[in-house]
């Protein structure tokens, strides 16, 4: 099966393998293992099927309770589903957001999706319910021992809580942190595209230049927020590893597990 960064999936969005990825040590992160994506309310059969011969054995949403509601996972065939939510009441990023409630939020300040995103990126690191959710996450990868088997996680649009996941996992694998912000910024490349047709309808339809601007900024990733979680990460806990294991709990023996489990 050809190895590619992209996973073609009719029904999905920013479908990413995280696959050949270097570590800081001279390993590589294995093929078929690791699977970030947006959400899978929108799976076809076949794509269910496709995920599962891809080996995909278990599905983590990390999705609030309204937005499991609203759009349920179709779960790859056969996989494990297991839901872990970062924000403790609804969707902090405003990425299920109704029109309506964006409207009214963010069409007079144009920095204010901006200033919002910022703000959740600081959650999405210091929350506790965020800190359980990534914890589970990574005990959830160190049960992932078996050969050829990968776990696929996500949120609604794979970028925000789902970059943080990756972050965490690939920091605990010793993946270099310039490598893991470039893997962040991809989603840009795959959102761009659909993000820009949604911003000429809002333009077509009359909404303003400050509405425009702030959706751009809820939908697509920027470095200045991966930096401010990174910046806090590095003030307030000592930097990734210290994070992992005084935050999360991870030990060195679960980290030296999880490199053995996913590192070539």
């Amino acid at each position: 099966m050809t190895n590619s960064r992209i996973l073609k999936v009719t029904g999905g969005l920013n479908f990413r393998e995280l696959g050949g990825y270097p570590t800081v040590d001279g390993h590589t992160v294995k093929w078929h293992k690791l699977v970030r994506t947006a959400g899978l309310d929108k799976l076809t059969a076949e794509d269910q099927d496709n995920l599962a011969h891809y080996g995909v054995v278990t599905d983590v949403d990390f999705r609030s309770k309204d937005e499991r509601t609203q759009s349920p996972d179709k779960v790859p065939t056969g996989a494990t589903y297991r839901f872990l939510p970062v924000f403790p009441d609804g969707d902090e990023t405003d990425a299920s957001a109704s029109q309506a409630d964006l409207e009214r939020r963010f069409s007079s300040d144009a920095t204010a999706g901006y200033e919002h995103m910022l703000d959740v990126y600081r959650n999405m690191v210091t929350l506790e319910t965020a800190q359980h959710a990534y914890h589970d996450f990574l005990a959830t990868l160190l049960a992932n021992d078996q050969p050829d088997q990968a776990v696929l996680f996500h949120c609604t649009a794979g970028k925000d809580r789902t970059g943080i996941g990756a972050f965490l996992a690939l920091s605990a694998l010793g993946v270099d942190p310039q490598v893991i912000r470039h893997d962040y910024l991809l989603t840009n490349e795959n959102v761009v595209p659909v993000v820009d047709k949604m911003l000429k309808q809002a333009q077509d339809a009359g909404k303003g230049d400050a509405f425009v601007a702030n959706i751009r900024a809820l939908s697509t990733v920027s470095p200045d927020y991966f930096d401010t979680a990174m910046k806090v990460i590095n003030t307030q806990y000592g930097g990734a590893q210290d994070y992992l294991r005084d935050v999360l709990g991870i030990s060195h023996k679960e980290i030296e597990t999880l490199k053995e489990i996913y590192l070539d």
